[in-house]
């Protein structure tokens, strides 16, 4: 039976791995105009968008700021809104959308993107060096093939 679902993402998505847990302070007004605060942990980033899990309930919100700080792209705030909350027991997964990034976060997260999609292209194809001195996702990174002698300074 083939899987039917449509690939909806505009960019490429960027796991965060490297046994990392980021956490990511979301602020956001409730309906009733108030302030609220959640941390999450980033799961996944793209240019457009991340996708978060909290062990708090996540807002539906069109008004969330964010502020995080990633080993491979340094300190940036986002504005964004929740695009799709799910629940399983006491876990949240949610799915954020942005409406502002920096035109430099932009351009880090796509360069981080594109070398993890470069990395998975040589793996499938079996390529003899996976991996590459110049990959911007090398922080981020904690695939088998991953030569650590390449990143040590």
């Amino acid at each position: 039976m083939q899987d039917k679902r449509v690939e909806k993402r505009r960019h490429a998505r960027v796991p965060v791995l490297n046994n990392l847990v980021e956490p990511v302070n979301l602020t956001y007004t409730t309906a009733e105009g108030k302030e609220q605060n959640v941390l999450a942990i980033l799961a996944d980033l793209s240019v457009s968008g991340m996708r978060l899990i909290s062990f708090l309930e996540a807002p539906f919100s069109n008004n969330i700021s964010i502020t995080m700080d990633l080993p491979a792209l340094g300190k940036f705030d986002f504005k964004g809104k929740t695009s799709w909350v799910k629940q399983k027991n006491s876990v949240f997964t949610l799915g954020i959308e942005f409406s502002e990034v920096s035109p430099a976060a932009v351009a880090k997260i796509s360069a981080m993107a594109e070398d993890f999609a470069d990395c998975d292209t040589r793996i499938l194809l079996k390529l003899p060096e996976v991996c590459v001195s110049t990959c911007k996702a090398a922080e981020l990174c904690n695939k088998l093939q991953k030569d650590i002698t390449l990143f040590k300074s």
